[in-house]
């Protein structure tokens, strides 16, 4: 009869109605959307990027190959693009189109523009230790490992 009666609870009252929230009922986003949202900025940012200093300011790909100055131009100018975007409106396009906004963990604020490029740098660290990208496949909050080095999380808007 007791076994009855709790399974009746159990039913009644279901741990959460939405997997991914947390303790503060803030909805995180799915790690799907997350990478579906790296590979949009990816294409609507980073490559227009590229393709600008190999064809614009370089003669090709070639020269663009052989230059490392190039080459981290292209990264520094997208971690700048990428830090204004999260300090003025706390999305990417990417983010923005999955409905995702990147806050301060300790207050859910928007982040600083000093924040967002250490956030950036945070994930080329992370990105380099496969493990770090991965690390929101095993955690309950969610958080990759750039998240937790940037005292930063992504949630749903």
């Amino acid at each position: 009869m007791r076994f009855r009666n709790l399974k009746k609870q159990s039913k009644n009252h279901p741990k959460s109605s939405e997997q991914n929230k947390t303790k503060s009922n803030v909805l995180l986003p799915k790690y799907t959307d997350r990478i579906k949202a790296f590979i949009t900025d990816m294409f609507m940012i980073y490559i227009p990027i590229l393709y600008i200093i190999a064809y614009v300011a370089l003669s090709g790909k070639d020269e663009f190959q052989a230059s490392s100055l190039a080459q981290f131009s292209g990264v520094a100018i997208y971690a700048v693009i990428y830090a204004l975007f999260l300090s003025k409106t706390g999305q990417t396009p990417g983010k923005k189109a999955y409905l995702m906004k990147v806050v301060d963990a300790k207050n859910g604020e928007k982040l600083s523009f000093l924040h967002a490029i250490w956030r950036f740098a945070a994930f080329l660290i992370s990105a380099t230790t496969l493990l770090g990208l991965l690390l929101p496949l095993y955690r309950k909050d969610k958080k990759s490992l750039h998240d937790i080095m940037s005292a930063s999380k992504v949630v749903v808007c």
